[in-house]
């Protein structure tokens, strides 16, 4: 029976959250779009008409047809396949740099709250000397140091974000471990791990779970913008970016050259942050959105 109950109870929970994330109807907007892209992304080989990096250089820059959707583009490259397999690139730097940012942010924001003293103060202190420097500076110094691979741009950009979820997962731990249930736990002897994880974190970590959604759409679109730089990816690795920047001197000609990667990078970061509301307005019932 307590299985049953604790089972109806979940549902029940499942169902207000779900309700109140998209009682504001543009959220589901976001959630259409983010799961659009996510479907992109794990289905790439399946979706994609073309080997995204197979090149043709007779049918360079093609207009669209039914052989190729967007048309080629100046190495012949299938311009679809390409925006398709863009999608597998940003969403694994994007999740992948936030979970790891996230992961090692909570613990050490949940560390410098629960010790304080020394350690909240050199934890705090670095994460200051950290955000004082432009993000882009990080990340283009850690870039040329550690290569342009897609697991290292997903390392880098965790690095370059893990400081502002430090600072977040602090903030919101310090309440809940000044609780008397903390206290409790603290005097009867429980190991200081087993409280952060068992009590601290599911109490703190609604802030971060807004920070992480949002967080990734950023992600995104700086790793385009270093991709357009040219210290994103290394070519020919397909990516958002890249396309743009090579598509460039096409604006005018082939404007689904640079078109194409521009309207996706647009839409899943527009999702996202819709998406990011709509968890923020479940998860906090006193704001906009939750009825």
């Amino acid at each position: 029976m307590k299985t049953g109950s604790l089972s109806q109870e979940r549902k029940k929970n499942l169902r207000l959250f779900l309700r109140r994330m998209t009682a504001r109807k543009i959220v589901l907007f976001g959630l259409i779009g983010t799961l659009f892209f996510v479907i992109l992304a794990l289905f790439a080989p399946l979706i994609a008409t073309a080997d995204p990096n197979e090149m043709a250089m007779l049918d360079k820059l093609a207009d669209p047809s039914s052989a190729h959707w967007f048309g080629t583009d100046m190495y012949g490259r299938d311009i679809f396949s390409r925006v398709v397999y863009g999608a597998q690139v940003s969403l694994i730097i994007g999740v992948t740099s936030v979970l790891l940012a996230s992961i090692v942010g909570c613990f050490l924001g949940m560390l410098a709250a629960y010790n304080g003293g020394i350690i909240d103060t050199l934890l705090m202190r670095f994460c200051d000397a950290f955000c004082a420097i432009p993000q882009i500076a990080i990340t283009t110094a850690l870039v040329s140091l550690y290569g342009r691979s897609v697991a290292s741009m997903a390392c880098i950009m965790g690095i370059s974000t893990m400081p502002g979820f430090i600072r977040m997962m602090r903030a919101s731990s310090l309440s809940t471990i000044s609780s008397e249930y903390i206290l409790s736990s603290k005097l009867l002897g429980e190991h200081p791990l087993k409280i952060l994880i068992k009590h601290v974190l599911p109490n703190s970590i609604s802030p971060i779970i807004i920070m992480a959604t949002q967080t990734i759409g950023i992600t995104i679109m700086m790793e385009s913008g270093l991709s357009f730089l040219g210290i994103g990816i290394t070519v020919p690795t397909a990516s958002w970016g890249t396309m743009v920047n090579e598509a460039r001197p096409f604006l005018l000609t082939h404007p689904l050259y640079a078109g194409a990667p521009c309207i996706c990078i647009a839409l899943l970061i527009i999702s996202l942050n819709l998406l990011g509301d709509g968890i923020r307005d479940a998860l906090d019932p006193t704001l906009r959105g939750a009825k």
